[in-house]
């Protein structure tokens, strides 16, 4: 299939690349030049301005946007639908606010343009060697555009949630879940380091890699910063954030949920922009092993 693709950051060129691998006709355009050079090295169409982009695409357009939430989709979607016409298709794979999807949806509706709503989950890793995708939307685009998130994705990675907004949905409550995970295991691993047993922790985070309750590719990407760095000096800073936690705390308030855990692991973050300790260090650490999530996470 061919895809134009809007956005190279972390995610959305390793996305682009993973989609060449399986042979899909990608063309793709960043606002700086930087990243679309570099696909163009490896083989990929790359373009500079949006209206290259969608002349090269076919009569009907499937245009895949991987930007910040935000004012910047609406501005992008502006941009985009001079070229578009009944029938063509919109990706927001982006942290959106759900509400915002819905919103979007219904406008582009008007116009017989179709908005096709994927959270992205799994990292750096995952955008280039599989990802997983939760989909919301039309249900019969989603399934003319299953084998594009079969091709990305591990093996039973990915899946329609529902009608518009509810792929992004589930981001968000994932995302708000992610959060209050990090949090357990970042306190867990201070209470190891604060004890009087002078423990090896990244030995312990091994030992719990094989076999235990707890193992997961959080432990690991804990074990990995630990072997480089016992202390992790390199991730003295405030713990920055997405957006989507404090959207799953505001969401679980207006269902008369009080979300405890992940409420409070929004407090923490809020807490390490002024005192950090070292659990903060740990989420961080955390934060660049999945997402290059360096800026503001880092001394």
């Amino acid at each position: 299939m061919q895809i134009g693709f809007i956005g190279l950051g972390k995610m959305g060129l390793n996305m682009v690349f993973n989609l060449k691998d399986h042979n899909h006709d990608v063309v793709a355009y960043n606002r700086s030049a930087g990243p679309v050079q570099e696909i163009i090295k490896q083989g990929v169409n790359g373009v500079f301005t949006i209206e290259e982009l969608m002349h090269k695409l076919p009569t009907r357009k499937v245009v895949w946007i991987m930007v910040k939430a935000g004012s910047a989709v609406d501005m992008i979607v502006e941009q985009l639908l001079p070229y578009l016409e009944q029938g063509d298709v919109i990706i927001d794979g982006g942290n959106t606010q759900y509400q915002d999807t819905q919103r979007r949806y219904a406008k582009l509706k008007e116009k017989g343009i179709v908005l096709v709503d994927v959270g992205t989950s799994g990292g750096i890793e995952g955008a280039r060697k599989g990802a997983c995708m939760m989909i919301g939307g039309d249900k019969e685009i989603f399934q003319e555009l299953e084998p594009v998130f079969k091709d990305m994705c591990v093996a039973n990675g990915y899946g329609y949630c529902g009608q518009s907004g509810a792929g992004h949905y589930v981001k968000m409550v994932h995302n708000g879940i992610e959060y209050g995970m990090m949090q357990s295991m970042a306190e867990g691993f201070e209470l190891l380091e604060k004890s009087d047993f002078k423990l090896d922790l990244a030995k312990v985070a091994r030992i719990w890699e094989h076999g235990s309750v707890i193992r997961s590719w959080l432990i690991e990407l804990v074990r990995k910063a630990l072997e480089k760095d016992c202390d992790l000096n390199e991730f003295k800073g405030p713990i920055q954030e997405s957006g989507e936690g404090r959207w799953a705390v505001a969401e679980g308030a207006a269902r008369g949920m009080a979300l405890p855990v992940i409420s409070a692991a929004l407090k923490e973050r809020d807490r390490s922009q002024h005192k950090q300790v070292f659990a903060d260090r740990v989420v961080s650490a955390l934060r660049e092993g999945f997402g290059r999530h360096i800026l503001g996470d880092k001394k």
